[in-house]
């Protein structure tokens, strides 16, 4: 059941006495229209951007948590029209100058030449950044990496393999010892 049926619902059991209730229920209707859409083969492009920013170590990477299919959620169901554009057009962008700078697709080059790639363009993203005006849009690959860290660690796999889990929370402890290493809480 979504929201607006929910709310359809509950004014019936109240009688209807709900005070404008269908211009009530209008504002559920999303006013994002997706005019953008993600292939197969953005949601793999996605998940190797992810997998750079957030590699497999002890704990599986980026990719194992599918950040690429988080991404294609959000940005169809929480941006407006106008920054869904600049990350599908970031999409086109990092392609192209990955062509142009590493003489290869970002898919077919190494690691390190992925890393080192992604690092010159979280500079250029950092540099746009602090130079600014409020009302500039958004750098396409700051929009990227927030998505990733943000699809990563709420997920189940960041959730519960990347930080310390504690599924039902005991006493409180104002100071627990730390050792150098250890995962943060959850």
């Amino acid at each position: 059941m979504d929201r607006r049926e929910a709310v359809q619902y509950i004014s019936l059991l109240l009688g209807g006495t709900l005070v404008g209730a269908n211009s009530f229920l209008t504002g559920c209707k999303t006013k994002n229209e997706v005019s953008y859409t993600f292939t197969d083969e953005d949601i793999a492009f996605l998940n190797e951007v992810g997998e750079t920013i957030l590699p497999a170590t002890a704990t599986p990477g980026a990719k194992a948590a599918n950040v690429g299919e988080f991404m294609k959620v959000m940005v169809n169901d929480c941006y407006e029209e106008k920054d869904q554009k600049i990350f599908h057009e970031g999409i086109t962008n990092l392609q192209n100058e990955s062509e142009k700078k590493l003489k290869t697709s970002f898919m077919q080059a190494t690691p390190e030449q992925r890393h080192d790639f992604l690092v010159a363009l979280n500079k250029e993203q950092k540099d746009y950044t602090s130079g600014k005006k409020a009302d500039d849009p958004a750098h396409y690959f700051r929009m990227m990496k927030e998505l990733t860290l943000l699809g990563y660690f709420t997920s189940e796999i960041g959730h519960t393999q990347a930080r310390r889990h504690v599924p039902v929370p005991g006493k409180y402890e104002g100071c627990i010892p730390y050792k150098k290493g250890d995962k943060a809480f959850t």
